[in-house]
């Protein structure tokens, strides 16, 4: 097969065959890249260079159109409404209360006067509900999480966990802001751990009531969104006690949500019994007014339980179609998902901004070049390339990912397919903690591509890194989150061995374990050709190899180690390699749809590049940990060294097309405001900015 890379040799065709094949399988180990010696071959360089440039042609507007689905118009509904209200947009500098009530101001004038009512589609159309979510995300993060504790956390936790009864006393209220609401179920001594919560609700026979209670200080509700000013009500997890007739005296339900009201509707003063604290100025996001609510014997009527999955009668009997507190428990939270499938999605919204910023500076700035020639734009430098281009891949493959879990999780809604549950309930954490997680370390990295100027907070970068950087704790700590994965995939590795069905996500480990555990095919270890690196199957069944051994490997470890250490102890013991596995998994995952959605994309031009993309995005990943395949003997050293330089051309060759690339995701400038990144004249912005 002919190389693909370019000969920037230039000699003849007298030259021997025998020397042409050696260059030619040189080059294909060590591709030359643009490394200007003198004028002449600079201008052969640069010659060559727009002729790759040009061998791959993208129409944008199609591109754009697959990326941006069916929901592109309200979107665009959103993002014009606000840049045609300057009053709405958030200034540079703001102090606290002040960006709190724009905050306000802005979901309140979306709702009520752009007729925006996001409520309605959380459980009809939750495809359409995550755009909107998008869209205001992307004029103010502090909007977005405002919008989701009103409408995702406060309103979904009476859609969700509510009866009948509920939704027919609050909908309109939540739906129309008139009843702003809290979600009140972390506490001081309490995040990851909610089984642990201490607040109690004891249920009062004699007066048909609840009533809520904060034990100690570690059970105050800490972190509450919308609790330090604005919200009326707040959805209250605690341990449901009833009384009995025995020397215990109370019986433990295991924890429930109850709504409970914390200020009068009209007067907006704090109800009796309720203690309001404002946690105060944070690292981001100080648009939403976190405060902490603590309980003095606050009684409530009994109809205030939401009693999806248990109910209390009026004379204290309790009923429930799941028959123990675990299962009541994990029903629970699995209704609750939509808060983490919503986290992954804006925060690929917020790595496009973060990366479209980074990138058109890039293409705009120029720094050096070769003697006597000009100045070279800083994304031609391989350095740079390597900073950016593998993570706009990730960008892409993240977008995918993310769509594929919007569309699994409406699934689930509708049919409520317990396997279903199963299988989003663990997706959607292993996505949420692998891609706010990626996020946040790419945000830094772009902030340092665009030097100094980077660092002024007009260009973004800051205000977006401390915004997006409690997105890694929030909904499930990143750490607890994958732990959950790698427990779901051991379960599923179990089931696979007692001849269970295995859930959707978790297919390819009925042939992983058999196929991909054998020892490794020491002909195909050695393919180096391109044909073979760019292939998705070579592709995902290295993903999918690695994954199977990391989880082979380590049931084998906690078997081991549990027989001294027990089960707890053995999983401390194991703890960073069942990260690594989870890690692995979602990674797979990532890739298997990404290659779907290739496959699946109807332009030629478009499909093209999308597949430039997710090849660099496959083979980065393989490189970055080509350690695990050497060690294995699962590539071969001369493969190695392939994958590593074909990564790099893959990278030279999407720079070519970055500027298409980022245009297709169809940010508008006025959300993309940084004046470093402003696609022409981009100087003049900032320095009139500035001051001159």
């Amino acid at each position: 097969m002919q190389s693909p890379y370019p000969d920037p040799t230039g000699e003849d065709e007298s030259q021997s065959i025998t020397n042409r094949r050696i260059q030619r399988l040189s080059l294909h180990l060590t591709p030359n890249y643009p490394q200007p010696k003198n004028d002449a071959t600079h201008h052969q360089l640069q010659l060559l260079e727009c002729a790759k440039a040009a061998m791959l042609k993208v129409d944008t507007d199609s591109l754009s159109n697959y990326l941006r689905g069916k929901h592109k118009d309200i979107q665009d509904r959103v993002l014009d409404y606000f840049n045609n209200r300057p009053d709405l947009q958030t200034p540079l500098e703001i102090l606290k209360d002040d960006h709190r009530e724009l905050c306000m101001r802005q979901l309140v004038a979306l709702v009520r006067d752009a007729g925006i009512r996001p409520f309605r589609y959380v459980i009809e159309d939750p495809a359409k509900y995550f755009a909107i979510l998008e869209a205001v995300g992307s004029v103010d993060v502090s909007l977005a999480i405002k919008m989701g504790v009103q409408y995702s956390l406060w309103g979904g936790s009476v859609l969700n966990l509510g009866t009948k009864k509920h939704k027919d006393k609050y909908f309109d209220g939540i739906d129309n802001m008139d009843y702003p609401g809290c979600f009140a179920m972390t506490e001081l001594h309490h995040g990851s751990n909610v089984q642990g919560l201490q607040t109690v609700a004891t249920f009062d026979p004699l007066t048909d009531e609840f009533i809520i209670d904060t034990p100690n200080d570690g059970a105050i509700k800490w972190w509450i969104g919308n609790a330090a000013v604005h919200g009326k009500f707040a959805t209250v997890f605690a341990k449901l006690m009833l009384p009995t007739h025995d020397t215990k005296g109370v019986s433990d339900m295991g924890v429930h949500a109850f709504i409970v009201p914390i200020r009068d509707f009209e007067t907006h003063r704090t109800l009796p019994g309720i203690e309001i604290h404002d946690c105060g100025h944070k690292v981001g996001l100080n648009g939403v007014d976190n405060g902490a609510l603590r309980f003095h014997s606050v009684r409530i009527p009994r109809d205030n339980l939401l009693n999806r999955f248990g109910d209390v009668s009026r004379d204290g009997k309790y009923t429930s179609s799941l028959p123990s507190i675990n299962k009541r428990f994990a029903a629970t939270l699995g209704e609750l998902v939509g808060g983490r499938v919503g986290l992954a999605y804006s925060s690929v919204s917020v790595l496009k901004i973060a990366a479209i910023i980074a990138i058109r500076y890039s293409l705009l700035r120029q720094q050096f070049g070769p003697p006597k020639q000009p100045e070279v734009t800083i994304l031609d430098y391989q350095s740079h390339q390597h900073k950016l281009m593998p993570m706009l891949a990730s960008t892409y493959a993240f977008h995918f990912a993310t769509l594929h879990l919007v569309e699994k999780y409406a699934e689930m809604k509708k049919t409520h397919d317990e396997q279903l549950v199963g299988d989003v309930h663990s997706l959607s954490a292993g996505l949420k903690a692998y891609v706010t997680g990626y996020t946040a370390k790419s945000l830094s990295i772009c902030r340092e591509a665009c030097g100094g100027h980077g660092y002024a907070a007009v260009n973004r970068f800051g205000s977006l890194r401390n915004d997006h950087d409690i997105f890694q704790t929030f909904e499930g700590d990143n750490t607890v989150l994958l732990q959950q994965v790698a427990g779901d995939l051991l379960k599923q590795y179990k089931e696979k061995f007692q001849g269970g069905t295995l859930t959707v996500t978790w297919n390819y480990l009925r042939e992983s374990m058999n196929s991909y555990l054998s020892q490794p095919n020491p002909v195909t270890a050695r393919w180096e050709s391109e044909d073979h690196l760019r292939d998705p199957k070579f592709q995902l069944d290295a993903f999918r190899y690695r994954t199977s051994r990391l989880l082979q490997s380590v049931a084998v470890r906690l078997r081991k180690h549990s027989k001294t250490l027990g089960s707890f102890g053995a999983w401390n013991r194991c703890l960073n390699h069942l990260l690594t596995l989870a890690e692995s998994h979602i990674e797979s995952v990532i890739l298997a749809t990404f290659i779907e959605s290739v496959q699946n994309c109807p332009d030629a031009s478009s499909r093209a590049a999308l597949k430039l993309v997710c090849d660099l995005y496959a083979l980065e990943r393989i490189w970055k940990d080509i350690g695990t395949y050497r060690n294995v003997d699962y590539v071969a050293p001369n493969k190695a060294k392939a994958i590593h330089k074909l990564s790099e051309y893959l990278s030279f060759r999407v720079r070519n097309i970055a500027r298409e690339l980022i245009d297709a995701f169809d940010i508008p400038d006025h959300v993309t405001r940084a004046p470093i990144a402003m696609q022409s004249d981009a100087y003049s912005h900032y320095t009139q900015y500035v001051g001159f």
